[in-house]
């Protein structure tokens, strides 16, 4: 059965870059592309984002099974490491990671999550 997981992280972009690319970058990691037929293979997910000056905030939402939260963390940590996206424009977003880790879900986000986890 999934349970529901938060995931926080916290990249350098540039004020001018693509806010979009970070969480197409993770969708990218747990699905294989940014567009997919759902459902998610690995873990529904949602990444929400918020820009504070340069930096830009993610927070990841994700339901999967208690085994596999590990590796979704991981996987979500090595796509944003990995700090650049080419979109389908050609273009390419860049950015650094500065922190990333777990977190727990907020009484807000609980609907949310049930969805995610109900698929």
């Amino acid at each position: 059965m999934r349970h529901g997981y938060a995931h926080h992280a916290v990249l350098a972009l540039a004020p001018d870059a693509d806010a979009g690319a970070p969480g197409a970058a993770v969708t990218v990691a747990l699905c294989g592309h940014w567009e997919h037929e759902p459902p998610c293979p690995v873990a529904a997910h949602h990444t929400g984002v918020e820009r504070v000056g340069d930096e830009l905030h993610l927070r990841i939402l994700f339901a999967t099974e208690p085994h596999l939260e590990t590796r979704v963390r991981g996987d979500i940590d090595r796509a944003l490491e990995h700090g650049e996206l080419t979109g389908p424009d050609g273009a390419t977003t860049r950015w650094r990671l500065l922190r990333s880790g777990l977190r727990e879900p907020s009484p807000d986000e609980a609907a949310h999550l049930d969805r995610l986890i109900r698929g």
